[in-house]
Order: C-alpha cells, then sequence, then structure tokens
C-alpha cells in the first residue's frame, strides 16, 4: 500500500500548516475569482511581480552603495524605489478593489495583514523616496538603506500572506464561484 496516496488523500493541499487560520471548507469549494481580471485571469497577482523586483533590487544597489560608494548605486537605488512606487500604487489600486469586493478576503486574517503590510511598505517606500529626493547619495546610509531593508522583509511577509489567501483560501484564482463568496 503507498503511504502517500492515503496521506494526499486525507490531507487537503497544501499539505503546510496555517500560519494565521484555515478553514478546510475553502479547499473543496470552487474558489472566488479576482474582481479585476482579464479573460478569467486575475491581475493582482501579475501587478506585483515589477514593484517587488524594483524594491528588491533597490536593496541591492543600496548595498552596492554602502560596499563601493559608487554613485551609480545611488542614482539606481532612487529609481528602483520611484519605480516601485508607481508600479505598488498600481498593484495596490487593483488589490483594494479585491479586498473591498470579495468578503472571503476580509474574512481572513490573512488578507488584512496583508492590507496592512502592503500600505505600510508603500508609505516606507514613499518615505524612502522623498528622503532621496534631491540628493540620492546623502540619505542612504544608513536611514535609506535600513527602509529598503524593513521593506524587503515586509514585502517577504506580506507575500507569505498574498500566497495564503491564493492558495489556502483560494481568493483570486480561476473559478468557478461566487465574486463574493461561493
Amino acid at each position: 500500500m503507498d503511504t502517500s496516496e492515503t496521506t494526499s488523500a486525507s490531507t487537503p493541499f497544501p499539505n503546510i500548516p496555517p500560519i494565521i487560520e484555515s478553514d478546510d471548507r475553502e479547499y473543496r469549494d470552487t474558489g472566488v475569482p479576482s474582481t479585476v481580471a482579464i479573460a478569467g485571469h486575475p491581475l493582482h497577482p501579475l501587478s506585483v511581480i515589477f514593484p517587488i523586483a524594483f524594491l528588491a533590487a533597490a536593496l541591492g544597489s543600496d548595498f552596492g552603495y554602502w560596499l563601493t560608494r559608487d554613485f551609480f548605486w545611488a542614482r539606481a537605488s532612487l529609481w528602483l524605489i520611484g519605480l516601485g512606487l508607481i508600479g505598488g500604487l498600481i498593484a495596490a489600486a487593483i488589490g483594494m478593489s479585491d479586498f473591498l469586493k470579495i468578503e472571503r478576503v476580509r474574512k481572513r486574517k490573512a488578507g488584512w495583514a496583508h492590507m496592512i503590510l502592503n500600505v505600510s511598505i508603500l508609505v516606507l517606500t514613499l518615505l524612502n523616496f522623498i528622503l532621496r529626493w534631491g540628493d540620492a547619495e546623502a540619505r542612504i546610509l544608513p536611514w535609506g538603506l535600513l527602509i529598503s531593508l524593513v521593506v524587503g522583509t515586509l514585502t517577504s511577509v506580506s507575500g507569505w500572506f498574498g500566497a495564503e489567501l491564493s492558495y489556502r483560501h483560494k481568493i483570486g484564482v480561476v473559478g468557478a464561484g461566487s465574486k463574493r463568496y461561493p
């Protein structure tokens, strides 16, 4: 007898412990589609890719400046933070639409944690951009680097909660469920 078959049949997917909460019924239903989609494809997961990449690269370029004191890295950080802020605002508008229109998101602690973390990330990113505006090099050390490090950490934690919403609670997936609650 293959134990992997009996284990997978009795354990809902994904087989990882929930960080905040879990509802086994959500593993079995059809899921809640995103309210902002093109041809059924949710746009929020697509819209977060560039802001995450820009802000992670800004952290890398801040470290590059710290190690070399080369102005190139300071200017790169300013541009990356600015682009991350613009992209983050677009992703936030799409995500907020789902948050406000999909009841299941608001009923989950992961939904609230994801939203609060992302608002915090945007505020810190705006602060980081303003801090560097006018003199990209002067304020990288220590505050710019520290803010970039905090933003990178919060982005990782927020991404985890976003994945909890998609994979554990089936929110924003391609499904046949109700847009409010299946």
